[in-house]
């Protein structure tokens, strides 16, 4: 007789026996979470697909640009969907774009360009949208070996290799104008940066949660900047450069 019982952390056991001499045969421990099993697009950070669907409905798909609507369609078909950029983060970077008056900007990874083109829209008819799709480190090395570009874009918003995200920064603050804006994404990382037990986590989620754990202490006390964390898309950290 065969029974198969699952434990309280998950490990499938697998017993062969009668109810009276059970011998326990084989256990399948649990399989670990990957991205594609926590990063629930229909629910977000809010892990609540009604209130999701709901803010998405009400304030963000009615607003979005027919553009921004067709390329968001297209990208949720393709295999690596979950790179997406959340629709709920582009009005907020739009309204940051206008606030600030942007004019020349810079973003690091690009994907199918759904940010770049929210950036785009959002820029006046003289506006300029620099993008690194590569290994961008060279680049923006590149870009500060010339002292006029130090200081000469308005904003900035880093969505790519995770672990350089604090080499970006500090090469951002560079190159961003004292009262500029760089925004991170993923920051949360699907809110396992407050896990304290990541034991379920794949080694990919469990290096990349830590790779955030420690920029996001080190961009809170990081002083020539003023920063703004929001619970929104997968986590959108906002930083004003302050000197």
């Amino acid at each position: 007789m065969l029974s198969l019982k699952t434990t309280r952390r998950g490990t499938l056991r697998i017993y062969v026996g009668t109810k009276k001499s059970w011998k326990k045969t084989m256990e399948i421990p649990p399989a670990k979470l990957s991205v594609f099993d926590i990063g629930k697009a229909d629910a977000g950070l809010l892990q609540s697909k009604e209130l999701y669907q709901y803010i998405l409905e009400t304030n963000v798909y009615p607003n979005e640009a027919e553009v921004l609507k067709e390329l968001r369609e297209i990208t949720v078909t393709q295999p690596w969907s979950v790179m997406l950029c959340a629709a709920d983060e582009g009005p907020i970077m739009s309204l940051v774009l206008k606030i600030f008056n942007a004019k020349k900007t810079i973003e690091i990874g690009v994907y199918t360009g759904y940010s770049l083109l929210v950036t785009a829209l959002a820029l006046p008819e003289d506006g300029k949208v620099e993008f690194i799709e590569s290994i961008a480190l060279p680049v923006l090395d590149k870009l500060l070996e010339d002292p006029k570009n130090e200081g000469s874009f308005d904003y900035a918003f880093v969505d790519a290799d995770k672990g350089n995200y604090k080499n970006y920064h500090e090469r951002l603050l560079k190159l961003v104008r004292v009262g500029g804006m760089i925004l991170y994404d993923n920051t949360l990382w699907s809110g396992t940066v407050a896990w304290e037990d990541d034991s379920s986590l794949d080694e990919h989620m469990k290096s990349v949660k830590d790779v955030f754990v420690d920029l996001n202490k080190k961009l809170a006390s990081d002083s020539r900047i003023q920063i703004l964390q929001l619970p929104v898309g997968d986590g959108l950290t906002m930083c004003m450069r302050l000197h």
